[in-house]
């Protein structure tokens, strides 16, 4: 019985691999199917080469066979067109090991009083959000005032610094009569009330245009209404501007000019956030959005002499974002201090379904809290070497130990993140897979070795099992970050270290505020970072050191209007 069993499964699976065969797409013998294979051996020799693996010639005639196949996949998926917003069912989270903060939340930011309406109206163009906020509040000066007064300097300065995509003037205007007339009811909805803001033309908003910077997409409109836009809306905030971005988030060059920082017109702002770390480093508007993947918040914010956040990775929605990456991009607010990052990032932050990496955590602020009791690292090994900045750097340290503040020596954990950076531009191929299909990288303005067209080829050649070996290196980089962090709560580095692709990859979050002015006349910054879900003591101890410096509350104006009056 077991016999005949067995001779009836032999039978069953001949016929199955007669009726493989006879659907075969190609006929004739073996040798002619070799033929049709859709890769050659010496082919395939050249790509072990690549991927550092050398094969035997029986695997590689497996492989001829295997490679159509895959080759015939890959031409099936390449034909199914994808929006840039859907997401990939892969799901990137840091917070495995994370405690969720659920404390009750406390919002308790600086209360000013006593402010006299100014003759000249620009002079508030460099207020701090409070002071904006009080004037308002008040009704010294009306939202409809204030949002005039910054449509003016945009239009005056964009000249010169090339920051603007879209100017939103007639609908921001229509917004602060609105606003002025909510607060005269008393119905005031809260410190952002009737204050202008710019965002980074990465987010989209119904009735004009979202560049993403780049020439494929110049006249593009999205008929979506980006998540934290819809927050500002709630909280009363003016939109006035869509801000340039170097073409899909990479530098400050963009399909009409170069952004330029206000501190020195000869030089590109940096970017990608290029155009909200001008516009407000040049009193353009009270506070831009800008986002960051790999630097675009720090960078910028350095050669502008801003104060940028870069919250942990899913604390704010980026629904209605472009997606360069999905597991490293992070929206944060571009400021003029700290505590208007926080005041920024109080209104935006929180879970949003539409969005799945977002995540409920509580955050709250109060000016009155005393920070210097927080243990405060700084990377010794780096910071005791020469590079650019270390004058600056050593400045900051000394500073905290004149506020009696203990700094205790730490090193970055010690991975290859430099070398794992390839998940980024894995991930940003994926996400404009048209623009080197089609050839229409052609269109982007730059195009060299050190951009994005460039990129999107190259990760045409990154292994699938590499990335996901690099994703589980970040896994083991997040539980070593974490460990850090359990010996310090706030850590000091040089804004380029490799702590900025570092943290990225583990999305941690991080604080660059400027510390004075160098040679060149463009500022110098210095970045914090903390543990995941800690902005609160990240911006407590960044903004402990700003109230004892005030490097933010010099501004470009003199530059400015000399290039103006030229």
């Amino acid at each position: 019985m077991v016999k005949l069993k067995m001779k009836i499964n032999c039978f069953i699976l001949f016929i199955r691999l007669q009726i493989y065969y006879n659907n075969y797409p190609s006929t004739g013998n073996m040798e002619e199917k070799k033929k049709e294979f859709r890769f050659t051996k010496e082919e395939i020799i050249e790509f072990e080469k690549l991927i550092n693996l050398s094969f035997s010639d029986e695997k590689r005639e497996l492989l001829q066979e295997s490679l159509t196949e895959l080759d015939n996949n890959i031409q099936t998926l390449r034909k199914v067109e994808l929006d840039n917003a859907v997401l990939p069912s892969i799901q990137f989270n840091p917070y495995i090991h994370t405690n969720i903060k659920k404390d009750t939340e406390i919002f308790n930011p600086t209360e000013r009083s006593d402010l006299k309406r100014p003759e000249n109206l620009e002079n508030l163009a460099y207020a701090s959000i409070p002071e904006l906020a009080y004037y308002i509040k008040f009704q010294i000066i009306s939202s409809y005032e204030l949002t005039e007064m910054y449509i003016k300097r945009l239009k005056r300065y964009d000249k010169v610094l090339e920051c603007v995509i879209t100017l939103i003037e007639e609908e921001a205007l229509q917004k602060a009569k609105i606003a002025d007339e909510e607060i005269l009811s008393g119905n005031y909805k809260g410190i952002l009330h009737g204050i202008p803001y710019g965002v980074k033309d990465l987010l989209a908003y119904p009735n004009y245009k979202t560049t993403w910077g780049a020439v494929p997409y110049q006249d593009q409109e999205l008929d979506v209404k980006a998540a934290v836009i819809e927050k500002f809306e709630n909280a009363g905030a003016i939109l006035v501007a869509k801000l340039s971005l170097g073409a899909l988030a990479w530098g400050d060059v963009w399909f009409d000019g170069v952004t330029k920082t206000p501190w020195n017109l000869e030089e590109g702002s940096s970017g990608s956030s290029a155009g909200s770390s001008s516009a407000t480093a040049a009193g353009l508007l009270a506070f831009a959005i800008g986002s960051e993947t790999y630097g675009s918040i720090v960078s910028p914010s350095t050669k502008c002499g801003t104060t940028g956040l870069r919250p942990s990775y899913g604390r704010i929605s980026r629904y209605g974002a472009m997606a360069l990456s999905w597991s490293m991009d992070k929206l944060g607010p571009i400021c003029r201090s700290v505590e208007d990052c926080a005041i920024v990032f109080n209104t935006i932050h929180g879970i949003d379904k539409r969005d799945p990496s977002t995540i409920e955590s509580s955050f709250s602020w109060d000016v009155s809290k005393d920070p210097s009791n927080l243990r405060v690292g700084y990377l010794k090994t780096v910071m005791d070497k020469e590079y650019d900045f270390k004058s600056f750097d050593d400045a900051v340290l000394d500073k905290f130990k004149e506020l009696n503040v203990e700094l205790i020596p730490v090193e970055l954990p010690d991975y290859p993140v430099n070398e794992m950076s390839f998940i980024l531009w894995a991930e940003a191929a994926t996400a404009f897979e048209h623009l080197t299909n089609s050839g229409d990288d052609d269109l982007l303005v730059r195009q060299e070795l050190h951009a994005w067209p460039n990129f999107f080829r190259v990760a045409r050649f990154i292994p699938a099992v590499e990335y996901i070996k690099a994703n589980r290196l970040r896994t083991s980089l997040i539980t070593a970050m974490n460990d850090l962090f359990n010996e310090i709560d706030v850590l000091i580095s040089p804004s380029f270290s490799d702590a900025l692709i570092m943290t990225n990859l583990s999305g941690h979050p991080s604080v660059v505020l400027p510390t004075g002015i160098r040679e060149n006349n463009v500022p110098a910054s210095i970045t914090f970072i903390s543990n995941l879900l800690n902005e609160e003591e990240l911006m407590y101890v960044a903004k402990l050191y700003q109230d004892n410096t005030k490097h933010h509350i010099i501004t470009p104006q003199d530059i400015l209007d000399k290039a103006i009056n030229q």
